[in-house]
């Protein structure tokens, strides 16, 4: 048993480790840049994040039987991750890569991770991941009332 919990602490580090390096930064800037806009360009913020958190979803024929809260909450993270580590191999090969897009993304990943719970032992990434879930949560809240009938269907 204590493996186990060994394996899981090590695991989270790694995970957490890994979201600094990639994630973090863009997080921050995306939040910011969120606070820092005019009321009427926020929307552009939470179309963005919603849409991200809804292709990251498990496919439609998973059922919720099949992957409880948790394993939904890494499996939307890491499909998020993915998509940033891809965008950031495009830039790096100097194709032009949309970073509003790009930091929307890790803001997803952030956001879920947190939902997890891989931050429990980390201050300062589970207050950035809190607040990504905020932004998350603004988001599907502003697009089931914008647009209630076009999959946000109440």
């Amino acid at each position: 048993m204590f493996d186990w919990i060994k394996s899981e602490h090590r695991k989270r580090r790694k995970l957490i480790r890994s979201d600094r390096e990639h994630l973090e930064v863009r997080v921050r800037r995306f939040l910011k840049g969120y606070l820092n806009i005019e009321e009427t360009g926020k929307p552009q913020y939470y179309r963005a994040v919603d849409e991200i958190s809804r292709k990251c979803q498990p496919p439609e024929g998973l059922s919720q039987t099949d992957m409880d809260d948790i394993q939904i909450a890494e499996a939307a993270s890491l499909t998020a991750f993915q998509v940033v580590l891809d965008l950031e191999k495009r830039s790096a090969k100097g194709e032009p890569v949309n970073e509003f897009i790009t930091d929307a993304c890790a803001t997803v990943a952030v956001a879920y991770h947190r939902a997890a719970g891989v931050y429990i032992a980390d201050e300062k990434m589970q207050k950035l991941g809190t607040a990504a879930v905020h932004l998350l949560t603004m988001a599907t809240s502003y697009m089931r009332n914008e647009y209630p009938t076009d999959k946000h269907g109440v």
